[in-house]
């Protein structure tokens, strides 16, 4: 047997030959034979004996298949959604965008995930931001816009052998005929979703294994028989359903009292499970995952608590795939839950990104392991603490992943496993820790910054560095204005989206440096909708994410009715200043907004329309565009100038 396993700075996840020869000749002493590989088919089918023995100073713990293997392993994957947590990773230069899809999913070379998870977007805040809905209204169908499409694409490049899945967070707001609920009718939602799936093939040619149903939130048993009926009647059988991701109740006991319901559903889904399952989801007989769970910050603390997670969620819960949320933190680390993916890549202005321990973590397992293997029965817990899995593929290998990660880093015990350490003994001997130079160092977002917006033919609908965090902002072409204006940045969505979260009731899309203070910013702008209609620019934007509607900085808006606003609020409800201007819907204007200390001053066309407003807080966030309700408008020449 050989070790494998790459070296995890701070958690010590060293492997070494000595240790697996130690092993291997303890076991051979104590029981007079060595491990004999497993002979016939992959699965169940004719399996030889496999026995081997753990040996600590705790006592010894038997691995052996005599009495068969326990569940099939269905891999280890990873969230890219929930939301718009992939943002900035598609403006990365290559060749490091190209090296952190590598560290992510190239097989035998970093995390090597089994199962990319995406957000099927839906228009509506979703924790960090909004992600584009491929129906942004019923007659509107685009399967181009957002960038899980290339993701996936991206996944699929480097391991052809990947789970893809998908699903919904937040919905159009067409769906809910007026309510902010996609369960009105059934069968438009299921249309929905299945032309994603259909458009992911069609557009893309990507096999989408496995669709949800609504993130943690309600589901509709009824639902879930229409989406299988429409998957069906589609020639998409080989599609499976996995529920509800969320709690493991009420969906469990709502399969057991429902045959038809259970017959449906392929996998049930629970987040953040806290590694234990309910005898409901286990009467099942279903496949158990943790479709979620991690949503840790991706330091070695968080690394030992995914190490931790990924051995014994099987151990205590018979959950055959964990799924971490997120992928990479890949957006602006101040909004919520900042650093909480596998690595982190948040500087496509410099090319900096790191690769961060839970990388390593997720390679001792899914390196020397595929889905298809058996985990053995004879796993469990060490007695002084940590844990063992040891999987097998029926052919003659056999892997085994010990942890004995303490919570934060508790007292250490004497044995020949010491405390905070994760190793992996494997007859396999492909596994590696792949590298790259290093990339550039880290760098803040540029104190000058300017887009034009002038792309005729975008790859991506988003323009580079603006986060969307209420409604949908997208390259657009004025077909009619041959002119100055006729590429620029479009806020698309006229309808709240059946949310999420807390979306904001006007929408916003932010940039730049948390750290701002003192700043310019200078855009045209375009308000579509006469009368009540209106648009903004703002600095100091203290807030996103979920927390959107409590933003405070200082916002300059205009409308169309002829009147101007200075706000320290995106709801508005904080007016510094307000009063007339010439302005109406369907005509151009520059606005700019200077803060500097503890006042701030605007101007229209390049002539002030107010100043020396007081300002006290906040002290610094991000510049920001957006509208005054869900309505359609249009941006260009932005520009920020930031003084500190």
């Amino acid at each position: 047997m050989a070790a494998a396993g790459p070296s995890l700075p701070g958690c010590r996840s060293h492997v070494t030959h000595t240790m697996a020869e130690t092993l291997l000749q303890a076991s051979r002493q104590r029981r007079a034979k060595a491990m004999t590989a497993a002979a016939g088919s992959a699965g169940r089918a004719a399996v030889s004996l496999l026995l081997c023995a753990l040996l600590a100073l705790g006592g010894a713990y038997v691995l052996d298949d005599s009495d068969g293997l326990g569940r099939e392993f269905d891999g280890i994957g990873a969230v890219s959604g929930g939301g718009a947590t992939s943002r900035l990773l598609v403006n990365y230069p290559e060749p490091y965008r190209s090296q952190i899809l590598d560290y992510l999913f190239k097989p035998n070379f970093g995390a090597s995930l089994h199962i990319l998870k995406v957000e099927i977007g839906g228009d509506g805040q979703t924790t960090d931001g909004t992600e584009p809905s491929h129906m942004h209204y019923a007659l509107d169908e685009n399967y181009f816009r957002g960038y899980e499409w290339w993701l996936m694409k991206e996944a699929k490049k480097r391991n052809p052998n990947i789970t893809l899945m998908g699903l919904p967070w937040s919905f159009p707001g067409w769906l809910g005929k007026g309510f902010n609920w996609p369960y009105v009718n059934l069968q438009l939602t299921a249309y929905y979703v299945v032309s994603w799936i259909v458009g992911a093939k069609y557009y893309h040619d990507l096999d989408i294994d496995y669709i949800g149903i609504w993130n943690e939130r309600t589901f509709d048993s009824d639902y879930i028989k229409v989406l299988r009926r429409m998957l069906n009647y589609q020639g998409l059988q080989q599609v499976k359903i996995i529920a509800s991701d969320n709690l493991w109740e009420p969906i469990a006991a709502s399969m057991l009292l429902d045959p038809e319901l259970l017959k449906v559903i392929d996998v049930i889904g629970a987040h953040y499970p806290g590694t234990h399952t309910v005898k409901d989801a286990r009467l099942t007989e279903k496949k158990l995952w943790s479709s979620e769970d991690f949503s840790t910050l991706n330091n070695d603390v968080g690394a030992g608590c995914w190490a931790r997670v990924l051995n014994q969620n099987y151990i205590n819960g018979y959950m055959t795939s964990t799924i971490a949320w997120n992928l990479v933190a890949s957006y602006y680390e101040q909004l919520p839950y900042g650093r909480c993916g596998l690595m982190t890549a948040q500087e496509p202005w410099s090319g900096h990104y790191v690769v961060e321990s839970p990388i390593w973590i997720s390679a001792h397992t899914t390196q020397f392991t595929q889905p298809g293997w058996y985990y053995l029965k004879t796993v469990g817990h060490l007695e002084k603490g940590g844990s063992y899995v040891a999987l097998t593929d029926g052919l003659g290998n056999l892997t085994i992943i010990i942890e004995t990660m303490l919570p934060n880093g508790s007292d250490s015990f004497t044995l020949e496993l010491q405390a905070d350490e994760l190793f992996t003994l494997t007859t396999l001997t492909t596994g590696t820790k792949g590298s790259y130079p290093l990339p550039p160092k880290s760098q803040p977002f540029p104190r000058i910054y300017k887009d034009d917006f002038n792309v005729d033919y975008p790859f991506f609908t988003e323009a580079p560095n603006f986060a969307d965090q209420t409604g949908v902002f997208e390259y657009f072409t004025n077909m009619e204005d041959p002119g100055e204006h006729r590429f620029t940045l479009r806020q698309v969505l006229n309808q709240r989206p059946i949310t999420w979260a807390a979306d904001a009731y006007n929408t916003i899309s932010v940039i730049g440096d948390y750290k701002w203070s003192n700043v310019t910013i200078k855009c045209d702008v375009y308000i579509e909708t006469p009368q009540t209609g209106g648009v903004f620019i703002a600095g100091r934007v203290n807030k996103g994410g979920i927390l959107i509607r409590s933003a405070r900085g200082v916002f300059f808006w205009i409308f169309a009715n002829g009147t101007y606003r200075v706000t320290g609020d995106l709801a508005g409800w904080m007016i510094y200043a307000l009063g007339q201007a010439d302005i109406r819907a369907k005509k151009w204007y520059t606005l700019t907004l200077t803060i500097k200390g503890h006042f701030s001053s605007g101007m229209l066309n390049g002539k002030p329309l107010w100043t020396n407003v007081p300002v006290n807080f906040p002290k610094n966030g991000w510049a920001a565009i957006g509208t005054h309700f869900f309505e359609f408008a249009q941006f260009d020449n932005f520009y920020v100038e930031a003084m500190g």
